[in-house]
């Protein structure tokens, strides 16, 4: 099974290849997500992208959507994480602390190479449906990270977890929108 890990940054999936324009030594081919050239129509199993999508404004997103799609298999899995302006407005609503909200909202991704990315937009999961199904995707549904990151990815974490409080798994509000559509 080919298994993508888009937009990756740091963290490693066992099992993915990794694709990010960041240099770091678990990346498999260092590329803008946004195209897949090195891989062919129809040759991917699965593609997990955390809290890389926002990274597109809602134009651009069609295009890379579109791109991921031609890469996956016939019913492939897009397993996709984005901060849930939903959960978020709860948060400030609850909290009426905006510093809780700037980062999952706004974003900033310092590159190796000096550059530096912002998000470019927020989606609640209605709206994500709607660009998956524009895409062509179908079957959209929540996932769940604690029944995803099992066997050898036990333990794994990132962004799919953003909980408020912070690490407040248990109490805390998920603020991650995570969504999966079939092609």
């Amino acid at each position: 099974m080919l298994k993508l890990h888009l937009g990756c940054g740091q963290r490693q999936l066992k099992g993915f290849v990794h694709v990010d324009i960041n240099d770091f030594d678990h990346i498999d081919h260092r590329h803008d997500i946004k195209t897949l050239p090195m891989f062919e129509d129809d040759s991917v199993d699965e593609i997990y992208s955390s809290h890389s999508l926002e990274y597109f404004d809602r134009e651009e997103v069609k295009e890379v959507l579109k791109e991921w799609r031609r890469v996956l298999k016939q019913g492939g899995i897009l397993r996709l994480a984005v901060p849930d302006f939903e959960a978020l407005a709860k948060v400030y609503e609850q909290k009426k602390d905006l510093n809780l909200l700037v980062g999952p909202l706004y974003g900033r991704w310092p590159l190796k190479d000096g550059h530096v990315l912002y998000h470019k937009t927020t989606y609640d999961f209605k709206s994500l449906k709607n660009v998956l199904e524009e895409a062509g995707f179908s079957n959209m549904k929540r996932w769940d990270w604690r029944e995803v990151f099992v066997g050898d990815n036990e333990g794994y974490d990132d962004y799919s977890q953003a909980y408020i409080p912070h690490m407040d798994k248990d109490n805390g509000q998920l603020t991650s929108l995570n969504i999966e559509g079939q092609k």
